[in-house]
């Protein structure tokens, strides 16, 4: 069997599994899929990142071959057609992927932002609806919460979708989408109740083709090139009500608990990215040859290596811990403290891997810094970790909060 036909499934991971267990300590199964997603990635993914990121096109191959193994929506419940994935072995199989494109391990990350709201508060009908076709890998889910003025404010929102009968009519703009115009559909908050504040934001499924409702021109960014980026337009957008997930009301509530799951998924993200860096510096600094001898040699670059590969086990082990609250979270467990988790690994990770392929691209050197080889790609990816699903600034703040409480 060849590498791309992954053997160990990830529904081997199912809820319901013990997760209290030691970071440290995967389970076999665990470790199964992570050798089984990492041979896929270094056959299909890996040889086409560079070129992914060139053309900052979509790699509708990669999606494809992720579908075809089960891996491109991993956590979606065995119910409605998923692998059911415990949210350590999603961590695992995003890691792998970013390890060898970033661009590429935003598929499964994204599916998982976009349905946790449903999979939080929809109906039964609504996740029987729209969870089992993302789950056979014949559509995409993205998340819209961002707006041109509300950022880091997301709560100061202008979108707004106003009952009709038996219709919501959608007006606004959201802006920051990923993977917007390639997914089918999109989780979207927007203002129901002007003068409740936060608790005025309710959320919705909207589809690719609803009338009135447009995309902007593909943003031209830093990195994560092949998942593209836009705004949506909703220009008195109709969708049926029984597309609100949740009551009216509860959008905002539902949007900030998802987040509390997904930041684990772009800290494994960011470990993925820093891990890859790492393994590339490492090879060729025992290639490359100055002053006689390899420059893994030198005590300096040793000292180095050692820093970074200390970075990236630390970060991966207080993302698996947050992983392991995120599926307690999801069980209905109370307080697994999952706001503090979810926050400190997603700004622990990605601040690592910042610093981690910022070292590597110094290893390499002036080689470090051309497109040739791909620590100069990494280190432009790694940056968005620190931005999305939430600023660092902001996660220190949720941090802060959680321990003065």
């Amino acid at each position: 069997m060849g590498p791309a036909e992954v053997t160990a499934r990830p529904g081997s991971y199912h809820r319901g599994m013990n997760v209290d267990f030691p970071a440290f300590a995967l389970s076999d199964e665990h470790e199964a899929l992570r050798a089984s997603v990492r041979a896929l990635a270094d056959d299909k993914i890996a040889p086409r990142a560079a070129d992914i990121d060139q053309t900052s096109e979509f790699p509708w191959d990669v999606f494809e071959a992720l579908a075809k193994a089960d891996l491109a929506a991993v956590h979606i419940p065995e119910e409605y057609g998923g692998a059911g994935a415990d949210a350590i072995a999603t961590a695992i199989v995003i890691e792998e992927v970013a390890r060898a494109c970033a661009a590429s391990s935003l598929i499964p990350a994204v599916n998982k932002l976009g349905t946790v709201p449903l999979l939080l508060a929809g109906s039964e009908d609504i996740k029987q609806k729209y969870l089992p076709p993302v789950a056979r890998g014949e559509a995409m889910f993205s998340y819209a919460l961002s707006e041109p003025e509300a950022g880091s404010d997301a709560a100061a929102m202008k979108c707004r979708a106003v009952r009709d009968g038996g219709t919501y009519v959608l007006n606004g703009t959201k802006r920051w989408i990923t993977n917007a115009g390639v997914s089918a559909y999109y989780t979207v908050m927007a203002v129901t109740d002007p003068a409740a504040g936060s608790r005025g934001i309710s959320a919705f499924v909207v589809e690719k083709d609803d009338p009135g409702f447009t995309f902007g021109a593909p943003e031209r960014k830093l990195g994560i090139k092949g998942s593209p980026t836009r705004e949506l337009y909703f220009d008195n957008c109709v969708i049926p009500a029984d597309r609100l997930i949740g009551e009216e009301g509860t959008g905002f509530k539902t949007a900030l608990t998802a987040l509390g799951h997904t930041r684990v998924t772009i800290a494994a993200q960011a470990l993925g990215i820093a891990q890859g860096a790492l393994d590339y510096a490492t090879g060729y600094v025992k290639e490359r040859r100055q002053f006689g001898k390899a420059v893994a040699e030198f005590q300096g670059v040793q000292f180095m290596l050692a820093d970074m590969a200390m970075k990236v086990e630390a970060a991966r082990q207080l993302t698996y811990a947050a992983a392991a609250r995120s599926e307690r979270a999801m069980a209905g467990e109370p307080r697994p403290h999952l706001a503090f988790f979810a926050s400190a690994c997603k700004c622990f990770a990605s601040d690592v891997a910042m610093d981690v392929t910022t070292d590597a691209v110094q290893l390499l050197g002036g080689y470090g810094y051309v497109k040739d080889y791909p620590v100069e790609r990494m280190m432009r990816d790694a940056k968005i970790t620190q931005i999305y699903e939430g600023t660092n600034q902001i996660q220190r703040v949720v941090m802060a909060r959680q321990l003065l409480k």
